[in-house]
């Protein structure tokens, strides 16, 4: 037995095992001292397994206050009676099992503040992901400050406060997005010198942009909060897209600062000087202006200004409300306009915040092409006399009167403030006439480019712009669907009605109109893209606007139209023929040949399947909603961007 012993304490200590030709152990030889060397062993145990244990107790302990003061719909399997490492959802420990180093908890439905002294009591930790949740309150400061931290992933909450104060000089990766935090951002982010990802965007931040420079800093969002000031120097370099949506910040990537010249100050000499005998005189003719003669010029230039205004007007012809210039003839709009009401002529409301300097009158001037006719209207392309090109669509099977016209057009004008909706620029309402005026985009539709961008010499759209035109166009939606904390539908989703920016980022149009319309005739030029409730009832819902946006994001996938052949015996309803195709487990068949050429996204592209096939779901009840479904397109993309970003993180970082 004891040669057995032997070699086992040569593994702990190496040291015992140096024989050597000249002095030869012998298992008798090594029984006179085995007794000490056990001591040794016995002290060495003793001293370092009861710290390790004490450790990941702790740990485990940390995450037991953690689920118990924070409730949570989806149930964790976290027992202390199975083991911490290889067991707990969403947690990993080391390589050594000794301490816990990364919490994963995306999506769980984790709800409610985190209570100081819980989560931030694991101090090995280096990844920590609870996006995609409903916690709220003031975030913990022992959290962010944890020393070892590299990863926090808290985006798509609700959490409010400051910006914290403290963090871990390890970070890596700050995504704070898509919560409620205010206040400004304090310079000490200076000291995050290992810093590579900062996400802002999404908040209620504010004052002025700190002039920080971190040497790693490779990606910036802080779009739609309300920061002010011009953009320090350090961070030009980032793109258009990282400051968006705050009105109040100048400067590149976005329009230069507006270099108003203060007034300058008195000289000290003209207080010196004795006014001249010009300056005498003028100030004297000045005080001779009497009250009276003031008010005669007044007078006098008024009704100057109001001969002219008035000679213009009946310059003007009466008949200019009947043609917009067609530049093709058989489709020129010679009847648009032509219910344009003399007394009511120039009565183009406009939505506060559009700089368009044009009246009806000079809409009715420009030359014109049609775009296309849609479902509620024909779209035209108007290029007004100074040069200014919008779009206006001619609204057709109007069914409500002139007070709920201008009450919906309200709620389109509020919901185009997002950065994902189209914004209604203006609009015009009569008996017989109701124009919509919007902002022109040259690049067109996503309907357009996924489809007509096939064929030789052509370009097709790759991955990343489909799924960023589709994820911008789900953004825009479900924002639409809590419009001012209302319920709002849009009831017309399809790819044409999502139309990109020369960055291909994806806005939905045509929203509010649907209140407005005669539904049943607009039926058939979106009947591949409606839910099979709305075909039966001629009632559109939140969950129904889910099914057409499924609907888009298969189109964006297979590349097929919803509907090959309508109106024939062979047109394809493309939810059924992709459940037909994977149900036959042939997966690989729904995806687009044009998309196979890339590598590394398969995966990618079976989650976006997921996703779809969730949302043309035959029972309105069994699809998510539209936030449900931003949530985690978004979730798909900063998880492979970080993937690509921090390989280090190793086998045990999962997807944050």
């Amino acid at each position: 037995m004891l040669p057995q012993i032997y070699v086992l304490l040569t593994f702990v200590f190496p040291c015992l095992h140096s024989p050597t030709r000249e002095t030869p152990r012998t298992a008798e030889a090594i029984s006179m001292k085995l007794p000490s060397f056990i001591s040794q062993l016995a002290l060495f145990i003793l001293a370092i397994v009861p710290q390790i244990i004490a450790d990941l107790n702790s740990d485990t302990q940390a995450l037991l206050d953690f689920a118990a003061a924070v409730p949570h719909v989806r149930q964790l399997n976290w027992n202390s009676s199975i083991p911490v490492c290889s067991s707990w959802f969403g947690i990993s420990c080391n390589s050594n099992g000794t301490r816990v180093i990364a919490v994963h908890l995306p999506g769980v439905g984790l709800y409610g503040p985190i209570p100081a002294n819980t989560i931030g009591r694991l101090d090995a930790l280096r990844i920590l992901s609870l996006r995609s949740n409903n916690l709220n309150g003031n975030l913990p400061s022992d959290i962010p400050s944890i020393p070892s931290l590299q990863y926090l992933y808290l985006q798509q909450n609700n959490f409010c406060g400051a910006f914290p104060a403290l963090f871990s000089l390890q970070l890596n990766v700050l995504d704070l997005a898509f919560n409620s935090f205010t206040g400004s951002i304090p310079p000490a982010v200076q000291n995050l010198r290992k810093l590579t990802t900062l996400y802002l965007q999404n908040n209620s931040f504010s004052g002025a942009i700190p002039n920080i420079s971190l040497p790693k800093l490779k990606i910036l969002n802080l779009s739609f909060n309300g920061f002010n000031g011009s953009i320090p120097h350090s961070l030009q370099k980032f793109p258009y897209h990282s400051f968006d949506g705050n009105s109040l910040l100048c400067g590149p990537p976005l329009k230069n600062c507006s270099t108003v010249s203060p007034s300058p100050s008195p000289s000290p000499s003209y207080f010196a000087s004795s006014p001249t005998k010009s300056q005498i005189q003028a100030a004297t003719s000045k005080k001779k202006l009497g009250s009276n003669s003031i008010i005669a010029i007044a007078i006098g230039a008024s009704a100057v200004i109001f001969l002219i205004v008035l000679a213009i007007c009946l310059k003007r012809k009466d008949d200019t409300s009947s043609v917009l210039k067609g530049k093709v003839e058989s489709e020129k709009p010679k009847d648009f306009g032509s219910g344009v009401q003399e007394p009511e002529k120039n009565k183009l409301f406009f939505f506060e915040g559009c700089s368009y300097n044009f009246d009806l009158e000079d809409l009715l001037r420009a030359s014109a092409e049609v775009l296309g006719k849609g479902s509620y209207g024909t779209a035209y392309k108007a290029v007004l006399e100074d040069g200014t090109t919008v779009v206006v669509k001619r609204l057709k099977e109007v069914a409500v009167g002139k007070k709920e016209f201008e009450q919906q057009m309200e709620v389109v004008g509020r919901a185009g403030q997002h950065s994902n909706v189209v914004p209604l620029r203006a609009y015009y309402y009569s008996k017989d006439e109701k124009l919509l005026v919007y902002n022109y985009m040259p690049i067109g539709s996503f309907s357009a480019l996924l489809h007509d961008s096939r064929g030789a010499g052509r370009s097709p759209l790759d991955w990343n712009a489909r799924v960023k035109i589709c994820l911008g166009a789900a953004r825009g939606i479900a924002h639409i669907h809590y419009e001012d904390g209302v319920e709002c539908v849009h009831g017309n989703i399809k790819a044409s009605n999502v139309l990109l920016t020369s960055d291909l980022d994806g806005l939905i149009s045509d929203f509010g109109l649907t209140p407005l319309m005669n539904f049943p005739a607009t039926m058939s030029r979106t009947i591949g893209y409606l839910a099979p409730e709305v075909i039966e009832t001629r009632k559109v819902n939140q969950k129904s606007d889910v099914y057409s946006f499924g609907v888009v994001l298969l189109e964006m996938l297979t590349g097929k139209a919803p509907l090959q052949a309508p109106g024939h015996n062979d047109a394809v309803d493309l939810p059924r023929w992709v459940r037909s195709v994977v149900r036959e487990e042939w997966t690989a068949e729904v995806f687009d040949v044009e998309l196979m050429k890339y590598q590394n996204i398969e995966e990618e592209m079976v989650q976006m399947l997921q996703i779809a096939l969730a949302c043309v779901a035959k029972l309105p009840d069994m699809r998510p909603t539209m936030d449900e479904v931003a949530r985690v397109m978004e979730g798909i993309r900063k998880s492979e961007s970080r993937n690509q970003l921090s390989p280090e993180a190793g086998s045990n970082a999962q997807t944050p």
